[in-house]
């Protein structure tokens, strides 16, 4: 075990995305932000994954603000984004002079860690965004999507941390989204990687969904993995991370130094435990997202898919079917090639399993997603599709084409679409870049700053 193990903060991002599916509002946590500064993680993961859609869909929130004022808040800790490689914080690729200026932006505003990801371990969709992390002096931290299947093996996922380390990240992040690495499968990968990679520090991110993440992190650490993602222990087990506090005081018993302060820390957890109450007494954190649940073993299900199906079948009315659903979740993986079930591919998994169940017959109504990604506009999948499948959507002997986005397509199209669309409803070039991500939500919030605006506006006057 090393000496010295850093660790990351989740609970700005993951934790409370994969507990509440992202409902967290930067007014909750606003107040804390001071204190987390002096705790001395490693990084504290705030931003990317799903809070750039939420904080527009669902929060009525800037999220570039929303960044700026945690950096404000925070000048001394590193700051995280998690980043869908090409598919930037949406669910499509981008082109590449989108994904660049994206980066750029994330930085500017107060990003020092990008943790690059492709749902497809298909690295050819995460090299633009090395690129630009790099470029904009950043840290890039080369991410794999971990799962089980019967073409993901140690040996393939100890080639894939060659090709990340060739193409010069700076760290490996092993992310285990579903919680079901083994304490077994742990020790085999990060010894590998560590006799494959030298002194190139690695990351290990995982989940309790199963209740194995404790177990398969002390096998980590037994293994020589310098940094665990972790949160603080209100927000932790469930579909979230293994909690802060306690890895600081089982290490410490190890003397392994986490830089950790031990008053601060705990700090950090007494103003987050009323938050969590709150939210559980109003619906918004499910009891269901803090159960373990071994059966997602079987599913790979990681948390915040996981909460994310509890909150769409509530509020459809039809939890009665959310064992059935996640019983349906291997079906169509299978029939997709095995595909990690990390964002988007988690989605369009998920949304697949429920429509089939919902409908009683499978594949009776096939999603626009799940269409295009046979098309092969999402990248290479890991195993062959259902050639069944396949030929429903492509025709009898259709064959996919690699529709990734290859075109650097650098005139700067999508910005003066965005332009257009939005006219003096845009005020900066993070206006823009929300409204390429996502047009329909961005366009609503914007609307409704202006009006916002607009009002006080009056009001001072009329005060006047």
């Amino acid at each position: 075990m090393n000496k010295t193990v850093k660790i990351t903060e989740t609970v700005l991002r993951d934790a409370n995305q994969s507990l509440m599916a992202t409902r967290l509002p930067f007014s909750d946590y606003a107040p804390i932000l001071s204190t987390m500064d002096r705790a001395g993680y490693y990084s504290v993961e705030c931003w990317g994954g799903a809070t750039f859609d939420s904080c527009l869909r669902y929060l009525n929130e800037d999220p570039w603000e929303r960044l700026r004022g945690i950096r404000k808040a925070m000048p001394n800790t590193k700051l995280q984004m998690l980043l869908r490689g090409q598919n930037l914080l949406g669910y499509k690729h981008y082109h590449d002079d989108v994904v660049e200026k994206f980066v750029e932006l994330s930085v500017k505003n107060g990003i020092d860690i990008l943790r690059i990801f492709d749902a497809l371990n298909d690295f050819r969709n995460i090299k633009t965004a090395f690129e630009a992390a790099k470029k904009y002096g950043a840290t890039a931290s080369g991410c794999i999507s971990f799962t089980q299947s019967p073409v993901h093996t140690v040996e393939k996922y100890v080639a894939m941390c060659r090709e990340l380390k060739a193409m010069g990240f700076d760290t490996i992040c092993l992310k285990d989204m579903a919680g079901t690495m083994t304490p077994n499968e742990a020790e085999g990968l990060i010894k590998g990687i560590k006799d494959a990679l030298g002194d190139m520090p690695v990351v290990l991110h995982t989940h309790c969904t199963t209740g194995m993440a404790y177990m398969t992190v002390f096998r980590a650490l037994e293994s020589g993995v310098d940094v665990i993602d972790c949160a603080t222990s209100c927000f932790s087990g469930g579909t979230s991370q293994p909690s802060t506090e306690t890895m600081f005081y089982a290490l410490r018993e190890y003397g392994v130094e986490t830089g950790l302060d031990e008053k601060v820390i705990n700090a950090v957890d007494e103003f987050f435990k009323p938050i969590k109450q709150k939210y559980m007494d109003n619906g918004t954190l499910n009891p269901k997202s803090l159960a373990t649940d071994a059966q997602a073993l079987v599913y790979k299900v990681p948390g915040g898919m996981l909460s994310n199906m509890i909150a769409n079948l509530t509020d459809m009315k039809a939890m009665d079917k959310f064992d059935d659903a996640l019983a349906e979740i291997p079906a169509v993986r299978k029939d997709l090639g095995y595909p990690p079930l990390v964002t988007p591919l988690s989605q369009m998994v998920g949304s697949q399993a429920v429509t089939n169940v919902l409908l009683g017959e499978r594949y009776k109504q096939i999603s626009k997603d799940v269409q295009n990604y046979f098309r092969g506009e999402y990248g290479i999948a890991p195993a062959p599709v259902s050639r069944e499948l396949q030929d429903r959507i492509l025709g009898e002997g259709g064959e996919p084409v690699d529709c990734r986005i290859e075109d650097s397509k650098r005139d700067g199209a999508d910005f003066e679409q965005a332009k257009a669309a939005l006219g003096d409803l845009a005020q900066s070039e993070e206006d823009l870049m929300s409204w390429i991500c996502f047009p329909p939500q961005t366009e609503k919030f914007l609307q409704s700053r202006k009006e916002q605006a607009e009002r006080v506006c009056t009001y001072t006057i009329t005060e006047a």
